[in-house]
């Protein structure tokens, strides 16, 4: 398993002495206005903000997804840590596909929280005037890649073929499209161009994939290595080998904007409970595919080969980074993607749980590169 980045994550057990000495979560101001356009700076609602005077929640409901790339989640909820971590809060979960569905959830008032991709957080932000939610703390960076059917050996040859995503708007969907206009393809949101992409679940996509139904997908982990182990694909792109440094956010950690402000000391005690399951990973590599193993057989009913988990847990790094300053370039190829609007994204990320509970640690804090509370 890639290491994490270098920032030192602390265990729960100094978290839960810090919260229980009364350490509670102060943010930026919430607005109260009703939305306005997301078109224009000026019309762009402060970041969120929650006083200390939040009580803590009786419930939290957190999604996730049963992919590695959500792996602190299901580590954290596989060892108590997040369960642990929330103490006389109680803890459920509900897991999701892809992003736009969890999203709907989260809109709807039926989850507080959810580990999800960056662009379908970026949607909600933006559609929503910057009223909906706020990032807290990254998760996983790497871990997406597009597979092909043997035979495809370059991008000049996916003239005319049909290529699968988990579903419209999510973050592999639009990393699909962005690069093949760059390779000079057309696509579109409604079917057609000069490849065809299908948003499509991704168990079936390899079963459609085993079948020769389809060409190839741009998938996060561990459906890449599914496919490449158990479906003989091949990577045509890792996209890793398109952001500098090999450095971008797979999954982030996401709360309701209302939920933040009405209950701080519950979100700063999930980021803290989250903390320990970044920090479990990094310490239990040898334990790792395991206990994700047995969480994705909780969810699923069945786990992973040895083969697939080894082999996606080899191109997923953990961190509490969300890399926030590649946000500006993910809002622009979503736009360009014909699967987001243009807005302003100032105030998308309130990191200022994150960074109390590293800095009770000794660690250093992450950045919000201007997009926000740190």
């Amino acid at each position: 398993m890639t290491a994490p980045r270098a920032i030192r994550s602390t265990r729960l057990g100094d978290l839960a002495g810090m919260m229980l000495a009364g350490a509670i979560l102060t943010t930026a101001t919430l607005s109260g206005c009703a939305a306005t356009p997301a078109s224009g700076a000026d019309t762009q609602p402060e970041a969120p903000a929650a006083e200390a005077t939040g009580t803590p929640a009786e419930e939290l409901r957190l999604g996730y997804f049963a992919n590695v790339t959500h792996a602190p989640a299901l580590v954290g909820l596989e060892e108590g840590l997040i369960e642990d971590a929330l103490g006389d809060t109680e803890l459920s979960t509900q897991v999701f596909n892809a992003g736009p569905a969890a999203i709907e959830a989260l809109s709807a008032g039926a989850i507080d929280a959810t580990y999800i991709g960056p662009n379908p957080a970026i949607n909600t932000f933006v559609a929503s005037a910057g009223q909906s939610a706020r990032i807290v703390a990254g998760a996983a960076s790497g871990g997406a890649a597009l597979v092909v059917q043997p035979g495809i050996d370059g991008a000049d040859d996916l003239a005319g073929t049909n290529l699968a995503t988990p579903q419209l708007g999510n973050t592999q969907d639009v990393a699909l499209r962005t690069w093949l206009a760059e390779e000079g393809y057309e696509t579109s949101t409604t079917g057609g161009g000069d490849v065809t992409i299908s948003p499509t679940e991704n168990a079936q996509t390899l079963t459609l994939f085993q079948a020769g139904d389809l060409d190839g997908a741009w998938l996060p982990e561990p459906w890449v290595s599914r496919l490449v182990v158990d479906a003989g694909a091949e990577v045509l792109v890792d996209e890793a080998d398109l952001w500098e440094d090999g450095e971008f956010p797979t999954t982030v950690l996401l709360v309701r904007a209302d939920f933040l402000a009405e209950h701080p000391e519950t979100v700063r005690a999930l980021v803290a409970g989250h903390v320990a399951s970044v920090d479990w990973l990094d310490e239990n590599p040898d334990a790792a595919a395991d206990v994700i193993n047995a969480r994705l057989t909780a969810d699923a009913g069945k786990g992973l080969s040895d083969a697939v988990i080894d082999r996606a847990l080899e191109h997923v790094e953990f961190t509490f980074d969300p890399h926030a300053d590649t946000f500006a370039q993910l809002l622009e190829d979503g736009v360009a993607a014909g699967t987001a609007k243009a807005g302003d994204i100032d105030g998308l990320f309130d990191l200022s749980a994150l960074n109390a509970v590293l800095e009770a640690a000794g660690d250093d804090p992450v950045s919000a590169a201007g997009l926000g509370t740190e």
